[in-house]
């Protein structure tokens, strides 16, 4: 005869039971904790470091689609100023449209700042063409910056740009055009944009799977 375990309760039963209400109310509080690290984790790489963008028109097809997602560099804003060439994204100018989109929760903020959701306000991303002091200018289809042509590789093959200008730069300004020409709401349309308008620079893109580059 076996002694120590009761016929009416199997071994084991007790080792492992429910959470009692103090129980749950300890693992909300740890999932409502790890939410709050989540969304300062997320605000604060978004404020300092990269932001991830939706791109929703064609101004710099072929190298940005419709619907393609890059990352944008902070960091290198605190580096150095941007540079002719450079992809920057930038506040919509006073000039361009802007239209304001509704609905944005939490949720949606989160959703934005992984470019998996167009932001709450359209941010524009341009090519830097012409810098501070700079004259800039298009005649016979071809870009001048101070009077020189600007060879730019960048651009599909017969590109025409608009002829405008010449237009100088300003003192904490920047010339700023799309690459598709044609197709392109940029300093043409708005003028200049304000140096500490620009919000980050275009690194990499990262979405569609099949087409990720560096930028």
């Amino acid at each position: 005869m076996i002694f120590g375990h009761s016929a009416s309760k199997p071994m084991g039963a007790g080792l492992f039971r429910r959470p009692g209400r103090s129980g749950r109310r300890r693992v909300y509080r740890e999932l409502a904790l790890m939410a709050v690290v989540a969304v300062v984790g997320v605000s604060l790489v978004r404020t300092f470091v990269v932001q991830a963008y939706f791109i929703p028109s064609e101004s710099m097809v072929p190298q940005l689609e419709v619907g393609d997602r890059i990352l944008a560099s902070k960091v290198s804003l605190r580096l150095h100023d941007p540079r002719r060439g450079d992809l920057v994204v930038f506040d919509c100018p006073p000039k361009a449209p802007c239209p304001r989109k509704t609905g944005r929760g939490a949720g949606a903020w989160v959703l934005e700042s992984l470019g998996i959701r167009p932001p709450s306000t359209d941010e524009y991303i341009k090519r830097v063409i012409a810098l501070p002091g700079e004259m800039v200018q298009a005649r016979d289809g071809l870009l001048y910056v101070d009077g020189r042509r600007l060879i730019e590789p960048y651009l599909p093959k017969g590109t025409v740009t608009s002829s405008f200008g010449p237009v100088e730069v300003g003192e904490g300004e920047l010339w700023v055009m799309g690459d598709n020409r044609s197709r392109s709401l940029d300093s043409r349309l708005f003028g200049t944009i304000k140096r500490d308008t620009v919000v980050g620079r275009a690194i990499a893109r990262i979405w569609p799977p099949t087409r990720p580059a560096f930028l």
